[in-house]
C-alpha cells in the first residue's frame, strides 16, 4: 500500500533549480510535489492534479502569477492556498497577492525549510486534525455568525466568501472580543510565523475583511484599529 502523504503541491517557477530544491525539501516533508514552468502549464497542472496548495512565483513566462492566482480562484470547487514568491524589494508584488487571495508570499532568495515551515502552516489552517473544530460552537457577533466547523461566516444571514487566512483573523479577533492584539501577535497567533518582521499582510487582511464585512474604517462595527497599538474586535 502506497504511504500516505500530508498533501499534494504545485511548484511553479521557471528556474530549474528552485523547482528542484523546493520539491526535494516538500519531498522530505511528506508531500507530493508537482511542477510548472510558466503560467499556463500552471494552470492545466493545476486542473489535472487538483494541487492542495501551490507555490507560485509571481514572475513567470506565458503570464504571470498572479493571474494564475485569478484563474485558480476563479474556478469552481474549495478555494486552494497559494504563497506567492517574490523578488526582493518588490512589495507592489505583494501587496497585489494579497489584495488579490494569496494566503501568504516569501521573498526571494529564501531558505527551503523556511518555506517548507510556511507550506505546513497554511496547511494546518486549511486542514485542521480530525476533529480539532468540531467541538467548538458558533462565533455570534450581532448579526455575524461564524462556524470553526464548518469554516463559513455569515453577515446578515448572506454567506461571505472569505480566504483561509481571511477566515481565521477574523475567527481569532472575533472570539476576543475588546482585546487589543499588535500585528505582531496576530502574526504569530494566526500566521505562526513568530520570526516574520513585514507585518504589513496583517493590514492588507484587516482592509479586504473590512472590504468584505461592509466596515468604515471611521466608525467600524467589527474590526476597529487602536491606532500605535494594533487591532481589535469590537465588543
Amino acid at each position: 500500500m502506497a504511504e500516505a502523504t500530508r498533501g499534494k503541491v504545485l511548484i511553479v517557477d521557471d528556474e530549474p533549480t528552485i523547482v528542484e530544491v523546493v520539491g526535494r525539501y516538500m519531498e522530505r516533508a511528506g508531500y507530493e510535489t508537482y511542477s510548472a514552468g510558466d503560467g499556463p502549464a500552471a494552470v492545466r497542472e493545476a486542473e489535472r492534479n487538483r494541487p492542495d496548495l501551490v507555490v507560485l512565483d509571481v514572475m513567470l513566462p506565458g503570464f504571470d502569477g498572479i493571474e494564475v492566482m485569478r484563474q485558480l480562484h476563479a474556478r469552481r470547487g474549495p478555494r486552494v492556498p497559494v504563497i506567492l514568491l517574490t523578488a526582493r524589494g518588490e512589495e507592489s508584488d505583494r501587496l497585489v497577492g494579497l489584495r488579490d487571495g494569496a494566503d501568504d508570499y516569501v521573498v526571494k532568495p529564501f531558505s527551503p525549510a523556511e518555506l517548507v515551515a510556511r507550506v505546513d502552516a497554511v496547511m494546518r489552517r486549511v486542514s485542521p486534525p480530525d476533529g480539532e473544530d468540531e467541538g467548538e460552537p458558533p462565533i455570534e457577533r450581532g448579526p455575524l455568525r461564524i462556524e470553526p466547523a464548518t469554516r463559513r461566516v455569515f453577515l446578515d444571514g448572506a454567506e461571505l466568501e472569505l480566504t483561509h487566512r481571511e477566515f481565521d483573523l477574523l475567527a481569532y479577533l472575533a472570539a476576543r472580543p475588546g482585546r487589543v492584539f499588535s500585528r505582531d501577535q496576530l502574526m504569530e497567533a494566526v500566521w505562526e510565523y513568530p520570526f516574520f518582521t513585514d507585518t504589513s499582510t496583517v493590514t492588507v487582511h484587516v482592509r479586504r475583511l473590512r472590504a468584505k464585512l461592509g466596515d468604515d474604517p471611521a466608525e467600524p462595527r467589527f474590526i476597529e484599529t487602536v491606532w500605535g497599538v494594533g487591532y481589535r474586535f469590537r465588543p
